[in-house]
């Protein structure tokens, strides 16, 4: 029993310097987040703004994309998987037969970052709550969409630390900022 918790600590450090290699590369966590850190509400985005979508997918587009299992599913089907990216899905209770051929399933948030660094250099995490939690701390990039309003809300976005975190770009309309924080 001893000797199976000591190997299970093995592990978990190998797995975390694997992760703190690729945290050199450039990780972008990307999500549109409410002035009281909302990003969702009963599974679904609590606001429309088209440019903002558009932003994302030219943002992801010909790059990997991590992803939670429920920001998977509350993709619309027409859409699943995001066409021109590598979908990586971090899911403990849904297999890969579960989903397209082409995308990739991992049951831990290492084994999705070690397989979607083998599509490209550039890689993101577009959520949910949970992946964003697990990959704040590895991210070198913030790409952020700042919905000017508090909105009701189940789902939310970490807190962006200043301590961490410095602005490099920022872009202003009416109800929304294009946001790019780096890491200090």
């Amino acid at each position: 029993n001893t000797l199976i918790q000591q190997w299970k600590i093995i592990i978990h450090i190998q797995e975390l310097n694997s992760i703190y290699q690729y945290k050199i590369a450039n990780l972008t966590l990307i999500a549109a987040v409410a002035e009281n850190n909302v990003i969702g509400r009963d599974g679904k985005i609590p606001w429309k703004i088209p440019e903002e979508m558009k932003h994302f997918r030219e943002l992801t587009m010909g790059h990997p994309v991590i992803m939670g299992r429920k920001t998977y599913e509350s993709i619309p089907e027409r859409f699943r998987p995001l066409p021109s990216r590598k979908n990586v899905v971090v899911s403990r209770k849904t297999r890969q037969e579960n989903y397209p051929v082409d995308v990739i399933v991992s049951d831990s948030i290492f084994e999705a970052i070690e397989k979607a660094a083998l599509f490209g250099e550039d890689y993101h995490v577009i959520g949910g709550s949970q992946i964003y939690e697990q990959t704040m701390d590895l991210a070198n990039r913030l790409e952020i969409t700042e919905v000017h309003q508090k909105i009701e809300g189940d789902t939310f976005f970490p807190s962006i630390e200043p301590s961490i975190w410095y602005e490099t770009q920022r872009k202003d309309f009416e109800g929304y900022s294009f946001v790019t924080y780096e890491r200090k």
